[in-house]
């Protein structure tokens, strides 16, 4: 008998799994260069809503074969894409906005996430719908829901409601918070404020704010991303209750602080070194969008529509609930400070 050659073995094993993931990694990436067209051609559809549709879509008729790599991917690109959001912000832009409007983004985002979740219960909502509402509308829209996945047991269809409530909710207010600002006489910055704080995606608060100017813009853009800065803590502190909750499997827990959120940081304190190039930062932003997309695609193919429209109605009061706790909690957090 003669020996086997280790190395033979071990690209026996690789091959066959380089193999099963390529028809799931080919699937994402034609969903996600698709989702971007869509984006491209029409800029109010953003490219992880049109993601996560085009995902249910196509998870209708997966092909069996697909599942491996979609599941490989979607986990990977999800948490390397919350690492590289931390690039997007820098504590000179959060302490600029002075301490005022700093607490008013902290007890915004802390009494919508609360109160969302407290108003989920009273209306017989899952627990993982109203988490992910609560996170979405809270924090950053889509890519909030997509990080709190990643910590929690959510059920994919839970998760893809919760992006659409976004979308439906979040392009609602790019029509409302204009008009509302205009009759409650705010200017350009206390419209930009209100924007940044109420709404829930980055596209739709420059939308919500663009009627404003580009002072309204701009302060619009840096109260949101201030919201972003919330995401670490919120799904760390979740993932801290995960951890108690969940039976013990094998002796392991997940992680006290998940790597990819200490990433986020980590990123966070790299831009505002002040040394990282805008050519550098505009292809991150992009990487950001793409890999976000990708996972939101790869989450979509796990939803079954049938079960998704018998949870839908009970959803839709809840995100609209919540917008209007976000949008009343926002505005008075702002008037208290006298940022409006």
């Amino acid at each position: 008998m003669t020996a086997s050659d280790p190395s033979t073995e071990l690209s026996g094993r690789l091959l066959p799994t380089s193999r099963r993931l390529l028809p799931g990694l080919a699937l994402i990436a034609a969903g996600t260069a698709v989702a971007w067209g869509v984006n491209s051609a029409l800029p109010a559809v953003s490219a992880l809503t049109a993601a996560v549709v085009l995902g249910v879509i196509a998870g209708q008729w997966l092909p069996e074969s697909t599942r491996t790599g979609i599941g490989w991917a979607t986990k990977r690109f999800l948490r390397v894409g919350v690492v590289l959001l931390g690039l997007q912000l820098g504590l000179a832009q959060v302490f600029g906005l002075g301490i005022g409007i700093v607490a008013a983004v902290v007890a915004t985002v802390l009494i919508t996430f609360v109160g969302t979740l407290a108003l989920g219960r009273l209306l017989g909502v899952s627990r993982g719908l109203s988490l992910m509402v609560a996170t979405g509308f809270s924090i950053c829209g889509a890519s909030a829901i997509a990080a709190m996945d990643s910590v929690t047991d959510t059920r994919r269809e839970d998760v893809a409601t919760g992006v659409a409530l976004v979308t439906l909710y979040g392009s609602a207010a790019i029509a409302l918070v204009p008009l509302l600002g205009t009759t409650f006489g705010l200017g350009p910055e206390g419209l930009g404020s209100w924007a940044g704080l109420s709404v829930h995606e980055v596209a739709q608060v420059v939308a919500a704010a663009s009627p404003a100017g580009a002072a309204a813009v701009s302060i619009a853009v840096i109260v949101k991303l201030t919201r972003v800065v919330l995401l670490a803590p919120m799904v760390a502190g979740v993932g801290l209750v995960e951890r108690r909750r969940r039976d013990v499997v094998a002796g392991k827990r997940p992680p006290l602080i998940p790597l990819f959120v200490l990433g986020f940081l980590a990123m966070m304190l790299v831009r505002s070194s002040g040394h990282v190039p805008a050519s550098v930062l505009t292809v991150v932003q992009v990487v950001t969008t793409l890999l976000f997309a990708a996972a939101l695609f790869g989450l979509g193919t796990g939803v079954r529509l049938g079960q998704l429209v018998r949870s839908g109605g009970r959803g839709l009061i809840l995100g609209a609930l919540s917008t209007v706790l976000i949008a009343a909690v926002g505005y008075g957090s702002l008037a208290l400070v006298g940022a409006l």
